[in-house]
């Protein structure tokens, strides 16, 4: 069976600004409008073409996941690997595509699609559109490496990512020979989107579901060895986040809430929190993005202060 690839009309400017980008680990390809898309899976290749009359493939991504966003959450979750400079400029750059009126203030609902591995050809790679693409495509075009397009069109862009001059995707040496799936590595802002999925748009603790108001945890951090996966995450309230951080409270191998007897003992405080404590947490659906036990073990071991 092939494998899949998208060919997207780029926005000028967000090409134009990502490319002079260097060590882009992430990048959100956003769309004006709220529209689900389905047109990959994970691991396939979404590419970008530019605007007519240049009618050329100019880099891509690993596609790694897909939903709809506030736009300031959009901005908060990825900041400039959305394409513009500030989140004033992305906000005016959404209000042109959505013709909104000058004194709309909506925080606009925009499709994400999250691409990892970026990368974007110096222009003496750039690649033709396939014969096959019309003129008056607007969004995107699916190809397949089953047909003869797709499957000139996975060549050229092996070619042209093995080229000096791109960096990003280029560098990574599985993406040679026959068509296959990439597994995306995801960044700090696809981990964030993810895991706030997973949990259905609510604290895994409180159930709040004011989407402002609740942050992707990572159970083991970063910088000591976690990873950006989702079963490394746990969707919080901004206020529980910041004490599972600092130790104040955890969540047991068993998936139950604890809180610290330091809250207590430190601040004179935290009788809201003592009432959640003892409570099994809230998990995904997938069992894949359950909390990974041993991430839980390691946070009770090192971080909760007991």
């Amino acid at each position: 069976m092939g494998v899949r690839l998208v060919v997207a009309v780029t926005d000028g400017d967000w090409f134009d600004h990502l490319r002079q980008k260097v060590g882009l680990a992430e990048v959100n390809f956003w769309a004006p409008s709220a529209a689900n898309f389905k047109a990959l899976e994970p691991g396939e290749l979404f590419l970008f073409k530019l605007h007519a009359p240049r009618n050329f493939i100019v880099g891509g991504g690993v596609f790694a996941y897909a939903n709809a966003l506030p736009c300031s959450l959009a901005w908060e979750a990825f900041g400039d690997a959305n394409g513009a400079a500030s989140f004033a400029q992305m906000r005016k750059r959404i209000a042109k595509y959505r013709k909104a009126a000058p004194d709309d203030r909506s925080d606009f609902l925009v499709g994400c699609r999250i691409l990892t591995q970026p990368f974007f050809f110096a222009e003496e790679h750039w690649i033709p559109v396939p014969e096959s693409w019309a003129q008056n495509i607007v969004s995107f075009k699916g190809y397949s490496t089953d047909d003869p397009d797709g499957l000139r069109l996975w060549e050229a862009v092996q070619s042209a990512v093995a080229a000096p001059t791109t960096g990003g995707f280029g560098e990574q040496q599985a993406r040679y020979g026959e068509p296959m799936l990439v597994r995306p590595r995801l960044g700090q802002g696809a981990f964030r989107i993810l895991v706030t999925d997973s949990y259905r748009r609510r604290c895994a603790i409180s159930g709040e579901k004011t989407l402002p108001a609740l942050d992707a945890a990572h159970i083991q951090p970063f910088a000591d060895g976690g990873v950006h996966e989702a079963s490394n995450g746990i969707l919080l309230r901004r206020d529980i986040h910041s004490l599972f951080d600092a130790g104040y409270v955890t969540i047991s191998p068993d998936l139950r809430f604890e809180v610290s007897r330091r809250i207590r003992e430190e601040f004179e405080n935290g009788r809201h929190y003592y009432e959640l404590h003892g409570q099994t947490i809230t998990v995904p659906e997938d069992p894949r993005r359950a909390p990974d036990r041993t991430a839980l073990s390691w946070h009770n071991e090192n971080l909760f202060r007991g």
